[in-house]
């Protein structure tokens, strides 16, 4: 038995698709914003904490989420483009706000454990989007599945972090 995705509540046609583009990125930009705004002496915070042996450079995350911010939002449109909005499209959403509340609660707050369970929480969202938009679109799965192995590292560098300091 094979299953259909659910009926979209407006079907995207046409014209709306590109410009639909930008509004994939325009969110994705904001949750990068705020990031941004909320790491502004990440660098030196993570250089100042006991780390575990297996992580990686500060330099390293700026480089990796740029590429990633660009597949998530990717991923978003091409979803969007099969069956308009719809769960997994607010999904999506969800997992957004996860990853822009993540690095306030890490980096300006200091909240380690705070952002450890906050973290688990993106990692869920993460996986439950590709699990919905595979329904949808392989691409847009394939294009979120770097961003849940970065989200999974991320998540054992939290826990380690929260061991050690």
């Amino acid at each position: 038995m094979t299953t259909t995705a659910p009926a979209p509540t407006s079907a995207p046609t046409g014209g709306r698709q590109w410009p639909a583009l930008l509004v994939f990125a325009a969110a994705v930009v904001v949750v990068a914003v705020v990031g941004g705004l909320a790491a502004g002496s990440s660098g030196e915070t993570y250089d100042a904490l006991d780390l575990p042996p297996y992580a990686p450079p500060s330099w390293l995350f700026g480089p990796v989420w740029t590429v990633l911010y660009v597949m998530i939002a990717v991923a978003g449109w091409l979803a969007w483009r099969r069956t308009g909005t719809d769960r997994a499209t607010v999904v999506y959403g969800v997992q957004l706000v996860l990853n822009m509340a993540w690095t306030p609660l890490f980096f300006a707050a200091g909240w380690y454990t705070v952002a450890l369970v906050e973290i688990v929480a993106l990692l869920a969202a993460v996986l439950l989007t590709i699990a919905m938009f595979a329904r949808r679109s392989r691409a847009a799965a394939w294009l979120l599945a770097p961003y849940a192995a970065w989200v999974a590292f991320a998540t054992a560098l939290n826990a380690g972090i929260v061991v050690l300091n």
